[in-house]
């Protein structure tokens, strides 16, 4: 059968002429993808000579998008909820999820049990409390609203944190890696708060519990046999095995009332040891991730945003943001303190635990489909999570960077060493195989 193939409509509208991308044909879709790979390659231009990290001006670039959209053209004119590009979005957050698991290797976390756990429970606990209270006392939103306000701002967004440590080369140093342990904390307790307040666990959690348990126990294994008889054989069967893996139970988790980042978190950390060998692989992994997927989902996350929301309610704006912003830094930064003496490594550390989205706007959105909050609430938490993505991003990048920690780069732009009391963990310097 002929697929249908919808002309795009114009329409002249205050001297702009209106351009709508249809998702029907697939000239269509190749058009809109190839426009959001344009806003991908300016941000990544932008990013370098602002010398900022890319998926925060992913962001950035994402708002200002869907605010001249929404200002000039339709509102869904940019296509962000068309079912291709929501999936692509979800692809990338749900890679980059398994790529920071994969960074944190046991032994590390290991030596940082106490410092990931104890930061990583403050992170969570402090701005749920703070938030929930500011939402009842000061918006006058109802109890459950509150909690799911609480929840939704209590989230550390694994994805901008991973991006920024890969983008610095702190990803393979021990500092870096008890910042991505303490973000996996803090986000579970987020996942399991969500799950026992609002969502009470049924016996699709329980088989998705025992599933997800019996893969994670037999994937090593499982990986080592296929890589030793089939890798450098058969092309990236590697690749094709982790993406099958990490999106059958993302599949798994969703039809449980999960979310499919969780599982991926914890296969990128069974596979860690296993992924260190062979760092040819990561690496080819890591450029389909950053290079193609996660613009998507950086860039939706921007366009989400509602501008004329934040213009008719401000103060509440500022009030959760404030309020997330705040309790991370009043919580986190005496604890962070006990664990790293360096003001600037302090600072940092704090900031990058203070930033949110993947988990906040899954909060978010899951609220709004249940009737816990309105149309208006969930615009407003969705655009505090994605600025409490931004400001603290942007504040520890610009005035806190500890420069000390950071790998020295040489010409070919490969890190050197590391200066500090931080360890760098260098990738092998071999030649890379033909076949993945």
């Amino acid at each position: 059968m002929t697929p249908a193939v919808h002309r795009t409509s114009c329409r002249v509208r205050q001297g702009y002429r209106c351009i709508e991308f249809k998702e029907d044909s697939t000239q269509d879709t190749f058009a809109l993808a190839a426009f959001w790979l344009a806003l991908a390659v300016a941000a990544t231009i932008v990013a370098n000579h602002l010398r900022v990290s890319i998926a925060l001006v992913e962001i950035c670039v994402g708002v200002a998008a869907g605010a001249i959209a929404s200002r000039f053209f339709r509102p869904d004119s940019l296509g962000a909820n068309a079912e291709w590009l929501r999936f692509l979005a979800g692809a990338g957050s749900v890679m980059l999820t398994f790529l920071a698991g994969a960074e944190l290797e046991p032994s590390v976390l290991r030596r940082k049990l106490g410092e990931v756990t104890a930061i990583g429970l403050v992170g969570f606990l402090a701005p749920f409390v703070g938030c929930a209270a500011v939402a009842r006392f000061l918006l006058h939103w109802d109890v459950r609203a509150s909690l799911l306000a609480g929840v939704a701002l209590s989230t550390t967004s694994m994805a901008v944190v991973y991006a920024v440590m890969l983008e610095t080369g702190f990803n393979k140093t021990e500092f870096g890696k008890g910042i991505l342990g303490a973000c996996f904390v803090n986000d579970l307790g987020t996942v399991l708060a969500l799950g026992f307040i609002f969502a009470p666990f049924t016996l699709k959690t329980a088989v998705f519990a025992v599933v997800t348990a019996s893969v994670l126990a037999a994937l090593p294994y499982l990986t080592k046999r296929l890589a030793g008889r089939y890798a450098y054989r058969t092309a990236a069967i590697r690749t094709k095995w982790v993406v099958l893996v990490v999106f059958g139970l993302g599949a798994l988790a969703l039809w449980s009332g999960s979310e499919a980042v969780l599982p991926a978190y914890l296969i990128g950390m069974v596979l860690a040891g296993t992924s260190a060998m062979d760092h040819d692989f990561v690496r080819r992994l890591r450029t389909l991730t950053v290079g193609f997927l996660t613009p998507f989902y950086f860039i939706r996350a921007g366009s989400l945003v509602s501008v004329p929301a934040l213009v008719s309610a401000p103060l509440a704006f500022l009030a959760l943001l404030g309020g997330k912003v705040a309790t991370k830094v009043l919580g986190l930064f005496p604890v962070i303190a006990r664990f790293r003496k360096e003001r600037n490594e302090r600072w940092y550390y704090t900031l990058m635990m203070s930033t949110g989205l993947t988990f906040g706007t899954i909060s978010a959105l899951y609220g709004f489909s249940h009737g816990i909050v309105s149309s208006a609430q969930y615009s407003l938490l969705v655009a505090v999570v994605i600025a409490s993505a931004v400001v603290p991003t942007a504040v520890a990048t610009l005035a806190f960077l500890p420069r000390h920690l950071l790998p020295d780069v040489d010409a070919m732009g490969q890190p050197e060493e590391l200066r500090g009391d931080v360890r760098l963990i260098p990738d092998a310097e071999e030649e890379e195989p033909e076949e993945n």
